[in-house]
């Protein structure tokens, strides 16, 4: 037994200095985050996404993957979530489960949850690296978008969030093939992050690591969709590849809406009026464009640039996405964080305002168990949209005038590379 009063004073002083250090601080936050998501998720059912998600794994137990893409158009999902939603439908049915709380909507959100906590330590580890300031990590790891939407809402973006910020994390570890992977789990998820598979491929393409990078991803996706490309790739296309979200209550689309126009007044995904689909397939065309353009110019940039890169890409797609769902706005925070602390803060508090007036009307008030939305009440909460809409096209704007005052010659519609090192 050490009895010296030197070696107890000097414990003493460790103890200090790592309770004092910002890494406590963050998982300790971090912490207390998943405790209160796995409060929330224990006496909730969330929302009506956890309701669609119960009828889509009695659906895919029953009948399988082909007749549900046929029969349920909402089931937008590539085939991994189908295989995460048959197992959690049989454990949600085991009694001793049922009893302790772990019934299917806590078991939908229980991943989310670990992912969050996940993101937070991947970034607490960039923190050094890249002198994140801590009161952002702090946020990020206390976010309220992330605690509502990991803890209530119930869908699998928090997962997609997760293998994206891994998948650029494996590019500062200059990891090419596990960054190919991951980036094709998240894609297994949801098809989203396709949108950033050029900024991957430029990064690695500018480092002479292409096939490296491609070869894994390819064989990962071929892996994960082999059995909806070969069995019954059209319903797969058309609920998985095509979805286009809601028209009418995000940005763009819902200022159109406003004016009155007929051809501008249907809430749906499916079915719509020439005018609709015509404004919807333009948006979408000009966030494809500027995600290529972005990828091709930033080619050069070091991994903290690709960080800057995917924030830019996700600043253009929410300026002008014809949809975007509450659970979406998870999407972009890690990657803002990156690029700029203020602009991450102040997206943060937009998106925050917007979610619980959200999930507020559709729950119809305080305290929230079970939130429906549904196109009657729309109008009651789509104006909240407003707030985050405009902090993103803020931001968009904002971060432009920036480049292009450090870099004069950097034009709006340019396909010159940029070397800078910084996002």
């Amino acid at each position: 037994m050490n009895n010296d009063p030197q070696s107890a004073t000097d414990a003493q002083t460790m103890r200090r200095k790592r309770i004092a250090s910002p890494v406590f601080w963050v998982v300790a936050a971090a912490l207390v985050a998943v405790a209160l998501k796995l409060c929330i998720a224990l006496n909730t059912e969330g929302t009506n996404d956890v309701l669609s998600f119960h009828q889509f794994a009695s659906d895919l137990s029953q009948h399988g993957l082909e007749w549900t893409y046929r029969h349920r158009p909402m089931f937008n999902h590539p085939p991994l979530v189908s295989y995460f939603l048959r197992g959690i439908y049989s454990l949600g049915t085991v009694r001793v489960l049922q009893e302790s709380g772990l019934t299917f909507p806590f078991l939908l959100r229980l991943p989310g949850i670990i992912a969050d906590f996940v993101v937070v330590l991947i970034m607490l580890h960039l923190r050094k690296r890249w002198a994140l300031p801590t009161w952002s990590l702090l946020l990020l790891a206390l976010s309220p978008v992330s605690i509502m939407v990991s803890g209530f809402h119930g869908n699998t973006d928090p997962v997609v969030v997760l293998f994206v910020v891994l998948a650029a994390y494996l590019c500062v570890r200059n990891q090419p093939a596990l960054c190919g992977v991951v980036l094709a789990l998240s894609c297994g998820i949801k098809i989203v992050p396709a949108l950033l598979l050029p900024a991957f491929f430029w990064f690695w393409y500018s480092r002479q690591r292409t096939m490296r990078f491609l070869f894994p991803l390819v064989v990962t996706v071929t892996a994960i969709s082999i059995q909806p490309l070969l069995n019954f790739p059209i319903p797969f296309a058309k609920n998985v590849l095509a979805y286009g979200s809601y028209w009418g209550l995000w940005g763009v689309t819902y200022w159109l809406r406003l004016t009155g126009w007929s051809q501008f007044a249907v809430m749906d995904y499916r079915n719509l009026p020439l005018a609709e689909s015509i404004a919807s397939n333009a948006l979408k065309i000009i966030i494809i464009a500027a995600a290529l353009m972005i990828a091709w110019r930033r080619r050069n940039m070091d991994s903290r640039g690709l960080f800057g890169s995917i924030a830019y890409v996700w600043l253009v797609f929410y300026a002008f996405a014809p949809g975007v769902g509450a659970q979406y706005l998870v999407w972009p925070m890690a990657f803002l964080l990156v690029l700029s602390p203020t602009v991450f803060a102040y997206v943060t508090a937009a998106c925050s305002l917007f979610i619980f007036f959200f999930y507020n009307k559709i729950a119809a008030g305080l305290p929230w168990n079970l939130a429906v939305s549904n196109n009657g009440i729309a109008d009651q909460w789509a104006p909240w949209v407003t707030w985050p809409w405009l902090a993103f096209v803020a931001a968009l704007t904002a971060e432009w005038l920036r480049t292009k005052r450090r870099n004069p010659s950097v034009r709006l519609l340019s396909l010159e590379s940029v070397g800078d090192s910084n996002p």
